[in-house]
């Protein structure tokens, strides 16, 4: 991810204002370094950028994070938890498979689409080379698709391994078609394209029998 390749703004930064309890404090913090980051990458991105876009000295933003690393790190893991909370929560929401596939497909639409731009740190992060970053991402892969599975093997009886592979299939078909609907499909409302999708997932995996 270059400098330049999003038309994303990271705008005016924020006038300075009075002190805030810590937590507070890092909460703006996190947001002003997310909208610097996920408009100009990892590389491309300054810890004075994201300090004067949050209103503080650089000294402030170095109390909360050490360093640019562990500021991306801290955005990259929250951003991982968010995805792999609404997809429990949208596996959770009904027992009718049909409803599942659509609302985890929701999901992933959902996500890319939102207006933080999170999605970019992790789908299209700059900083994959980075181990720790590495495995964050991969984590968003790996935790989706085992609580997918884990539907999937109590409602057929296929083993772990067979439930998983299925289940990564449908996790990938899920952020590969999201990035590509926002980047070229924009034009299909996201609610049809999500549908859409998840309707081709669902006349696939239902072609796997209920165990009673």
């Amino acid at each position: 991810m270059s400098t330049g390749q999003y038309e994303t703004s990271v705008g005016s930064a924020r006038p300075r204002g009075g002190r805030l309890p810590r937590r507070e404090r890092r909460a703006q913090l996190l947001a002003s370094a997310l909208e610097v980051f996920s408009a100009q990458g990892y590389h491309a991105a300054a810890m004075d950028d994201i300090a004067e876009r949050a209103g503080v000295s650089k000294p402030v933003l170095y109390q909360h994070f050490p360093g640019k690393l562990d500021l991306y790190l801290a955005l990259l893991d929250a951003s991982c938890d968010t995805i792999i909370a609404s997809t429990r929560k949208a596996l959770e929401s009904t027992q009718d498979n049909r409803q599942r596939v659509e609302a985890t497909m929701a999901v992933f639409y959902d996500y890319v689409s939102s207006d933080s731009g999170a999605f970019r740190l992790v789908f299209e992060s700059d900083l994959t080379n980075e181990p720790a970053v590495r495995e964050q991402v991969e984590r968003v892969t790996s935790e989706t698709a085992a609580l997918v599975a884990e539907v999937i093997h109590e409602d057929t009886g296929l083993t772990d391994e067979q439930s998983r592979l299925l289940a990564v299939s449908l996790v990938g078909m899920a952020q590969v078609s999201a990035r590509f609907w926002l980047t070229e499909a924009g034009g299909i409302e996201r609610a049809d394209a999500a549908a859409l999708v998840g309707g081709l997932a669902w006349r696939g995996i239902r072609g796997y029998p209920r165990a009673d």
